[in-house]
């Protein structure tokens, strides 16, 4: 039997599955054949939401007794966008110049490939591990995440799963491997601004109450002052307005309604709450201003609506974790990688909620894009970081 050793050959088997969200494409099932015969206990648990896809997760567990560590990912890969402009097949795994190329290579199949290859040598070389191990894979990343990893975490948790740590794989370092770690993200929250104003026509202003003017005034105090500087652990707060939408074809018609949505990255200066208060204050002055609407003796009259969840602030502090990642990097390629919370969100964010968790994976420079590809070089370079990093988290943990 020949067992998961080789990072390529797992990712070439990953890659030739078609896993586009929400579909499987027989990747969870090429996880199972890795994964049994190293001793893992193997449940694949679908989840359903009303408006959404089904999504088919999955849960595999070698137990021991010690602590127990989860790696965390997803095998769902983004659309492939224009096929004939790929040099190689997106779902090919095919070779060149020492890259293999295809869709999920770095984003993040990869990083899957080589944690399965690194627990497959520690087994083979210590013959059994000094705790338990748990993949803990999810479907619906790159999707809406209503059915995959916050549903998979209250499912394993109700049957009494307890971890005492978790990496996730995403592919973090932004240039070379081993670049950087991930302790901590902001906060994530998006919304939509709608001014109603009065239609009427363009040359009889006084007539209308242009929504336009009305939503200059709003954005202008969503971008300005800056909320923030900056904090000791985190960038500086931004919020970026992603579009504004009037829907009129009409160019000597002054529309009715006009729209606006945004993003907002926070730090630990904020909470998810304390933001959203802040920019309904900020909303709230601004509508009394006059600046683009002389002549208007009423408020702006808006509607402010949050989108989705918010992804919450958090910042890793546990330094058994951060230290036997951090030192498993040095010990392989000779230097520390920084600790970052820099990005945007991952799944990270509601692991958080049951066990300390930081990210580490592959060069993340052709993710989503045409031609994603990766170093075989690189591949074998992290399974050796994780394997190293397997042994020493669970000797720290024993001793």
């Amino acid at each position: 039997m020949t067992l998961p050793t080789d990072p390529a050959a797992n990712l070439a088997a990953l890659i030739r599955c078609p896993s586009v969200t929400p579909i499987e494409g027989g990747a969870l099932s090429t996880l199972e054949k890795m994964l049994k015969p190293l001793g893992f206990s193997v449940e694949r648990p679908v989840f359903s939401d009303d408006g959404t896809p089904d999504i088919e997760n999955f849960y595999a567990r070698r137990s021991g007794n010690g602590p127990h560590l989860m790696f965390a990912g997803h095998t769902d890969v983004v659309p492939v966008g224009d096929e004939a402009s790929w040099t190689h097949p997106p779902f090919a795994a095919e070779i060149a110049k020492g890259e293999m190329f295809g869709r999920g290579a770095v984003d993040m199949k990869g990083g899957i490939a080589c944690f399965i290859a690194a627990v497959a040598r520690h087994l083979g070389s210590k013959g059994g591990l000094k705790g338990s191990v748990s993949l803990l894979i999810t479907g619906d990343e790159e999707g809406p995440a209503i059915n995959g990893t916050t549903k998979l975490l209250e499912w394993a948790a109700a049957k009494g799963e307890k971890w005492d740590a978790s990496i996730v794989g995403e592919p973090t370092n932004p240039d070379a491997l081993g670049d950087m770690i991930k302790i901590g993200r902001r906060g994530s929250l998006s919304g939509s601004i709608t001014v109603n104003g009065r239609q009427g026509h363009a040359a009889y202003p006084q007539l209308a109450d242009n929504p336009v003017r009305g939503l200059m005034t709003l954005v202008e105090a969503l971008l300005h002052p800056v909320f923030d500087n900056g904090t000791k652990d985190f960038q500086p707060t931004n919020l970026e307005v992603t579009s504004i939408d009037v829907g009129n074809p009409a160019t000597n018609v002054i529309p009715a309604k006009a729209m606006a949505t945004f993003n907002i990255r926070f730090n630990d200066t904020w909470t998810a709450e304390t933001i959203q208060a802040e920019i309904h204050n900020r909303l709230d002055k601004a509508a009394k201003r006059k600046k683009y609407r002389a002549g208007k003796t009423t408020p702006v009259d808006y509607e402010l609506v949050w989108r989705d969840r918010p992804s919450h602030v958090f910042l890793t502090r546990d330094d058994r974790l951060i230290e036997a990642l951090s030192g498993s990097v040095k010990a392989v390629i000779g230097r520390k990688p920084a600790l970052s919370t820099s990005g945007g969100t991952s799944d990270a964010r509601f692991i958080k909620d049951y066990c300390p968790v930081v990210e580490f994976g592959l060069v993340g420079k052709t993710m989503h894009m045409v031609d994603e590809r990766v170093a075989l070089a690189e591949l074998e370079t992290l399974t050796q970081i994780y394997q190293r990093f397997i042994e020493d988290w669970f000797e720290q943990g024993a001793s």
